[in-house]
């Protein structure tokens, strides 16, 4: 007996369904323009199968985190772990069968790439005996599989449609049953498109892609025409999953929503022009001027006598700035050794510095919150506080550098003095004060667009790093190894 999931009703009322079983050995291609009920159709498959098939869905747009609470999806935040971590997460997804929405909301367009490619590619090499079914849906998949090179690194877009041209072409094998979906299939590659057998075509007006989706549906080009008559929530589907003739869907109603919800007009306020006119112009209030400083506190003559028999303070010994430099040194190889450290912000530590300095004699550290900074980023980047003051080169390099991105220079920038490897995305995460690959990577750019780096990676996927005002140049390593202790 077939297990299907009610999608809808077609043009005379009927329902029709959409047999999960076999959709777990054809695949589905859902298109459609922005706002055409894409993702209305999806949640209505993800909701109709929850109970009957594991599920795991790459959103870029957090559209389908309100899943979780009624379905018991877990959500995976993509801006909070690294690469090497989405990984992990993947392989026990399979062993688990557990049903997760991996959200790169937040995250730019490269990155997602680099995670949904990390993710699809651990859930497609998972052990044989994690093979189980499961539905693997990847919405806006014409960012992950891109038709033609864009504005990503070619590597990124390799890595990406690698990854999805696997799940459509290989996965089923593998127990996984690719559903994608898209606004353009002319944007979309071709080798992804073509291994569905499915196919669900919502409204779309642009000729090549009601062209595309007439070929695929087995339609004439004239009969093309309709594709752009569809109305919203409407598709046309085929294949055998669903019909063996095109046929016109309704799509059903569902349970959730989206977190951002419909776009929808709203009443404006009934006002009139001259009074908005006179709210938005009205004079702007000068800052009320300061209290007058208050009156002298009379003192008594008893406390004055009090005061002036009271004898004077010794006289302060002199300041010893080289003794202070040792205990300063000191306090901040206790504070950067504290592995928590590296997550907290610099105005905390401040506090931490200024009460171990003072635990070591120094009652008031003549160490303002700029020139601790600096400090702070040199101990994190593994230079001695004793040796700061051999840094002058680097520091000078660095120029207006914000100070929370001079802590990773200085580490490349000690690698490349030292003639050691190049140190690793974990190593710079940790000096950068974040779990994210992804901010790693927008870090190192940066900073090469400065023009304080020059990054280079060689055939064999080596990474190194020279900085060109010095004349200082790391060894090759890979970007995925930590390099320096």
């Amino acid at each position: 007996m077939s297990v299907c999931v009610d999608m809808g009703v077609d043009g005379a009322g009927r329902p029709v369904p959409i047999d999960v079983e076999e959709l777990l050995a054809t695949r589905l291609l859902v298109q459609g323009n922005s706002g055409s009920g894409k993702s209305h159709l999806l949640r209505r498959l993800l909701e109709g199968s929850a109970g009957l098939v594991q599920q795991v869905i790459v959103d870029p747009e957090g559209d389908f985190v309100t899943l979780a609470e009624p379905f018991g999806h877990v959500v995976i935040e993509a801006s909070d772990y690294s690469e090497r971590e989405m990984g992990r997460f993947a392989q026990r997804i399979r062993e688990h069968r557990a049903s997760v929405v991996l959200s790169l909301e937040g995250l730019e367009a490269e990155a997602q790439m680099r995670c949904a490619a990390a993710f699809l590619s651990a859930l497609f090499d998972a052990p044989r005996e994690h093979w189980f079914p499961a539905l693997v849906v990847v919405d806006e998949a014409q960012l992950f599989a891109p038709a033609a090179a864009g504005e990503v690194a070619d590597d990124v877009r390799r890595a990406s449609l690698s990854a999805m041209t696997n799940l459509m072409c290989r996965g089923r094998k593998r127990g996984l049953a690719g559903i994608i979906a898209t606004q353009r299939l002319a944007k979309l590659a071709k080798n992804v498109a073509a291994e569905a057998s499915n196919f669900l075509m919502g409204r779309t007006f642009l000729d090549i892609d009601m062209a595309r989706a007439a070929d695929l549906l087995g339609m004439e080009r004239r009969q093309a025409e309709q594709i752009r008559d569809l109305q919203r929530g409407s598709f046309l589907a085929l294949g055998p999953a669903l019909s063996r003739r095109p046929v016109a869907i309704r799509i059903g109603a569902v349970k959730t929503s989206a977190r951002s919800g419909n776009v929808a007009l709203l009443p404006l306020p009934e006002r009139p022009a001259e009074t908005i006119r006179d709210t938005l112009l009205a004079p702007v209030e000068p800052a009320a001027a300061p209290p007058p400083p208050p009156p002298p506190t009379r003192i008594e003559p008893e406390e004055l006598a009090a005061r002036i028999e009271t004898p004077a303070p010794a006289e302060a010994a002199p300041f010893d700035e080289d003794a202070f430099e040792a205990a300063a040194a000191d306090a901040m190889r206790d504070l950067v050794a504290d592995p928590e450290a590296a997550f907290r912000p610099a105005p905390a530590l401040y506090q931490d510095f200024q009460m171990r300095c003072r635990m070591r004699g120094f009652v008031k550290p003549p160490v303002a919150l700029a020139d601790f900074a600096r400090r702070l980023a040199m101990a994190r980047a593994g230079i001695d506080p004793a040796e700061r003051h051999d840094w002058g080169e680097a520091l000078a390099a660095a120029g207006d550098l914000p100070d929370d991105m001079l802590g990773p220079f200085l580490l490349i920038a000690r690698a490349a003095r030292e003639g050691a490897e190049t140190p690793g995305d974990a190593e710079i995460a940790r000096v950068y004060g974040t779990h994210s690959q992804g901010r790693v990577r927008r870090l190192i750019a940066n900073i090469e667009q400065r023009g304080l780096i020059a990054s280079r990676i060689d055939l064999s996927g080596k990474r190194s790093f020279a900085v060109p005002s010095l004349g200082w140049t790391t060894a090759p390593s890979d970007p995925g190894e930590q390099a320096l202790a």
